[in-house]
């Protein structure tokens, strides 16, 4: 009997311990994620950023043009 109910404990505690690295590397692929998304954010920002200093460097060309 003891062993029966030593084995339901350990079985018990495996599952617990497949949940928790279940969990572990889903929260591992959503930070993974996250930071994809982030980089992307800041690549953007980047592109946009140039083309702005670009258009005003154009701008600033064309009135001094002007004068």
């Amino acid at each position: 009997m003891k062993s029966v109910a030593m084995l339901l404990v350990l079985g018990m505690l495996a599952a617990c311990g497949v949940e928790t690295a279940s969990t572990a590397a889903t929260s591992a692929a959503l930070k993974k994620q996250e930071l994809e998304q982030g980089r992307a954010t800041v690549d953007k920002m980047q592109r946009d950023l140039e083309a702005v200093s670009k258009q005003a460097a154009q701008r600033s060309a064309q009135g001094d043009e002007a004068k």
